[in-house]
């Protein structure tokens, strides 16, 4: 890419595209046509289509998607496969259509089967079957990464997709309807340490109630409680966490420096050319309440809800083949917790 390259950003206000956004601009790319999606719905053909014939850009970053937790996962299936599906399908196939010269399709490490040797290489794709409760997002990860292979192959595109871990970071999301596990933690560790010390009227601003009552019964709903947080599960399922900065920094190496060419030897068959994207090591969901809350300064106790799904038990990704090309992870996880609890912190206007 140079510099004055015309860069499209799917979804550049989410966790994964605002920091590839200030990853580009801090290493002096200047040329971007962004959209909104109140500007741009991306599930609707058409709109796509004109956006891509008016803009031409040159280089794509498909961070757009929609994405949740486990509870979102499995309530909102209908809607997890569908919008993906759509969002994917109309711009995967406008760039090939627009003449896009390179694209960067952003998966998740969910489209490995549930019972995946350890760590996950890329061959395990599609040998056994899916963990259930985030099935439809995994099936429609799955088809846009075969899409960008089958373009690829049939049309001579340069799409690239990779896989990766569980990202967190600034711009996260800490609804405790449908965010991801770590964001979820951090909040609920300080409710809890807000409801602990008696911190009302904080505790009535961040949950966003009318009253003290009201703000208890928030945080009852959600496990939440003086001296204790209820946890989904045994705490035994082990996960692996990148903090944005670093997954922003590896996908604009990969835009740079990897070519379709250089993930497949000419091969009769041309498959798993997707790259995986990690930390590198993983801690379980115990092992991560308990971080979070030292951070925090949360210092009560932990209830484990065992009639709750632990989903996947571990899903840790072999990230050799990226290493291969030179990129690695800088931020540790006990940093990347830190600084994205700053964050929150900053952004609620709450001391800690």
């Amino acid at each position: 890419m140079r510099k004055d390259s015309k860069i499209y950003i799917a979804g550049h206000k989410g966790l994964t595209g605002s920091a590839i956004l200030e990853n580009l601009k801090q290493k002096g790319y200047q040329n971007f046509a962004l959209r909104t999606h109140q500007e741009l719905d991306l599930t609707r053909q058409r709109e796509v289509e004109e956006f891509f014939q008016k803009e031409k850009p040159e280089y794509v970053f498909l961070c757009a998607a929609r994405v949740g937790g486990i509870i979102a996962n499995n309530t909102y299936r209908a809607n997890f496969i569908y919008e993906n599906l759509m969002i994917q399908n109309n711009v995967i196939h406008s760039a090939y259509l627009s003449g896009v010269k390179k694209l960067l399709f952003l998966g998740t490490t969910c489209i490995y089967p549930k019972n995946s040797p350890q760590p996950i290489k890329e061959e395990y794709l599609l040998t056994s079957e899916l963990e259930y409760t985030n099935e439809p997002y995994a099936i429609a990860k799955i088809a846009g990464l075969k899409m960008c292979e089958a373009y690829n192959i049939q049309y001579g595109t340069n799409f690239i997709s990779v896989m990766p871990t569980g990202i967190y970071g600034a711009n996260d999301n800490f609804n405790l309807e449908n965010c991801h596990v770590l964001p979820a933690f951090v909040r609920k560790m300080h409710l809890a340490k807000l409801l602990t010390q008696d911190r009302q009227e904080e505790l009535i601003a961040n949950t966003q109630t009318s009253n003290f009552d009201e703000a208890k019964a928030y945080c009852a709903k959600f496990g939440i409680f003086e001296n204790k947080v209820e946890i989904w599960g045994s705490g035994n399922p082990r996960r692996e966490f990148l903090h944005n900065t670093d997954m922003a920094d590896a996908c604009v190496f990969v835009m740079e420096n990897v070519d379709f060419k250089d993930l497949h030897k000419g091969e009769k068959e041309i498959k798993n050319t997707h790259i995986n994207i990690g930390y590198g090591s993983d801690v379980s969901i115990k092992e991560l309440a308990e971080l979070i809350a030292n951070i925090v300064g949360f210092k009560g106790e932990f209830c484990f809800d065992t009639s709750k799904p632990d989903g996947t038990f571990r899903k840790l990704p072999n990230t050799s083949k990226l290493e291969s090309f030179g990129w690695k992870h800088q931020i540790s996880l006990e940093s990347g917790i830190s600084m994205l609890y700053d964050w929150y912190l900053k952004q609620n206007h709450i001391r800690s």
